[in-house]
């Protein structure tokens, strides 16, 4: 019988096993903030992502929002026709490419997102009140991971 503390593989802990920890808390805290705009907006995850990017990117494609935000495409397609459907998003096709289509803000979409991002903001905020003097080191931290694994992923 291997010996725990010399068997690797007998003494893998999946409780800190750092992508499974770091996925769990970013479900957990993603719910959390959903939580919040579900309520009070009525808009999915998917849906407050695509809003955000469009804010932060202007007219963008499903496929570069894809590329951006880690998130699947149809789930994206999704929640773009959710939001277009409510009067949040128009679709228009691209005019470089011409099986591409571009999503915008509509103005309403530009006012939802003004009402969404000071409940963003105050969610961050409160997350680093409980962090503490930790906040500062786990966000050099994340950026080092999103770093690293970007360049993995290029490769």
């Amino acid at each position: 019988m291997p010996d725990d503390q010399t068997d690797p593989i007998a003494a893998f802990d999946l409780s800190n096993f750092l992508p499974y920890r770091l996925n769990v808390a970013a479900t957990r805290v993603s719910r959390a903030f959903a939580e919040h705009y579900r309520e009070r907006f009525g808009i999915s995850i998917a849906e407050w992502r695509v809003l955000a990017h469009l804010h932060q990117s202007g007219a963008v494609s499903v496929r570069d929002i894809e590329a951006r935000t880690e998130m699947e495409k149809s789930k994206i397609s999704r929640a773009a026709s959710r939001l277009e459907e409510a009067g949040y998003v128009a679709k228009a096709v691209n005019d470089a490419d011409r099986r591409l289509l571009e999503l915008t803000l509509t103005p309403s979409g530009q006012a939802l997102v003004a009402q969404l991002l000071p409940v963003a903001m105050q969610f961050q905020a409160e997350m680093k009140a409980q962090l503490g003097p930790h906040a500062e080191a786990l966000d050099r931290a994340l950026k080092r991971l999103l770093e690293v694994s970007g360049k993995d992923a290029a490769r």
